[in-house]
């Protein structure tokens, strides 16, 4: 088709129309908010506020800074380099690739165990149903989207409603549960108390492992690359930091609204569920109800997120794959989770809190790795200045997680024999 010397008005950098890079954008926005906002992080704000209090949101507070360091790099530098995190990894430090990609696809793995649980104490808080066959239809309803000629589109559709539900719902709690803002905000900035093993689980829940990649990706796979799209690539990144932490801040509210009322909440029993606790004692049955939808959908969402990112690293084994082959792998990958969930015989909820503790700890070695390249790897970005106030709070926030890691080894991995 000939072609005019001037590009229409709707055309936007990089050959994309307006609308197709803002759907992009939008879509890449929430896969990485719904992933960070899943079914574990809705369970470990439930212990944590219940455990900590108002104090609890100093590690929310951390969680956004880390945020907003560790996605402004990846996201940029993915951008960039147009491509995959084990790709670049491979090409900063050979060999790195293949191990980076290993441990997201398992911690990956781990986290959609923990997913599919979260689904399944949502059907049973929504609806009544078994957790086991709850999570076994979850599963199905994703593998049924993924084997989909039209996976693509439904993908983002349905992560942007779930997210949008997720927080309209949360802060209707919030309103009804009426926590102690003033104090919630003195302790963002001056806590009574600070945990690393908190901090790191939260971390790990909300930006570690595949979750960090899962935007970057999506926006890869949809072309939005390359230098004329960093601008509208780090709005994006912005945006989708302050939907994250909107949401953990509501949902933190929410809850602790419960715990500051006196209600007891239980964290340790065998099978317990504390953010149903809370939501039932905010909002009686109504809220319980709530409390299964917005976990449904968090968890629906997360298993989706966690299937696609983790399977987007299998290209460092096996190069041009199709998009059909990776739909495949991504049903094995559900259907593997699938399996170990019903196997299995950790409590969901306990599974939750530690799968977002390991994730904590996989987190430095791809921040550190992205951060070598960074400053050493110009070349891979065609020879783009990168901005050295970034590399440094990349370096800054990059110790501090591998310290944060190092500090809560032991009780992240006590959480399994809590029970």
């Amino acid at each position: 088709m000939e072609q005019n010397s001037a590009a229409p008005a709707s055309a936007a950098p990089g050959g994309m129309s307006t609308k197709s890079r803002r759907a992009a954008l939008t879509a890449a926005i929430f896969l990485m908010a719904t992933s960070a906002i899943g079914p574990g992080f809705i369970t470990q704000t439930a212990t944590f506020t219940t455990k900590l209090g108002a104090a609890f949101a100093f590690a929310i507070l951390a969680s956004i800074l880390i945020d907003f360091v560790v996605q402004l790099n990846i996201w940029r530098i993915v951008t960039l380099t147009k491509m995959r995190a084990s790709d670049i990894a491979n090409a900063a430090i050979p060999g790195t690739g293949y191990l980076l990609a290993v441990l997201v696809i398992i911690g990956g793995l781990f986290f959609n165990i923990g997913n599919i649980g979260g689904s399944g104490l949502g059907l049973n808080a929504m609806l009544g149903m078994d957790p086991k066959w709850g999570g076994a239809i979850s599963a199905l309803i994703a593998i049924g989207i993924f084997s989909s000629k039209s996976a693509g589109v439904a993908i983002d559709r349905l992560i942007v409603v779930a997210g949008v539900a997720m927080i309209a719902l949360t802060l209707y709690v919030a309103i009804i549960s009426g926590p102690p803002i003033g104090d919630a905000i003195f302790q963002t900035f001056l806590p009574s108390t600070i945990d690393f093993a908190t901090i790191t689980t939260i971390v790990g829940g909300t930006v570690g492992g595949y979750i960090t990649y899962s935007g970057a990706h999506r926006l890869l796979d949809k072309g939005t690359v390359g230098i004329e799209n960093l601008g509208s690539v780090n709005r994006a990144a912005l945006t989708g930091i302050a939907v994250t932490g909107l949401m953990r801040y509501v949902l933190f509210l929410a809850i602790l609204g419960v715990v500051a009322s006196g209600v007891v909440i239980d964290i340790s029993g065998k099978g317990a569920n504390p953010a149903a606790q809370a939501f039932q004692a905010a909002a009686g049955d109504v809220g319980f109800r709530i409390f299964g939808a917005v976990l449904w959908f968090a968890a629906i969402t997360s298993v989706i997120g966690a299937a696609y990112t983790s399977v987007s690293f299998i290209t460092v084994f096996k190069k041009d794959i199709s998009e059909r082959a990776r739909n495949i792998a991504t049903v094995i990958f559900i259907a593997v989770s699938l399996f170990f969930y019903v196997i299995i015989t950790t409590p969901p909820a306990q599974m939750l809190v530690f799968v977002g503790g390991l994730n904590g700890l996989i987190l430095p070695i791809g921040l550190s790795i992205f951060i070598y390249a960074g400053w050493a790897r110009p070349d891979l970005m065609g020879g783009y200045r990168y901005p050295r106030w970034l590399l440094v709070l990349g370096a800054i926030t990059c110790a501090l997680t591998w310290y944060m890691g190092y500090k809560s080894i032991g009780p992240i991995f006590a959480l399994l024999t809590a029970a």
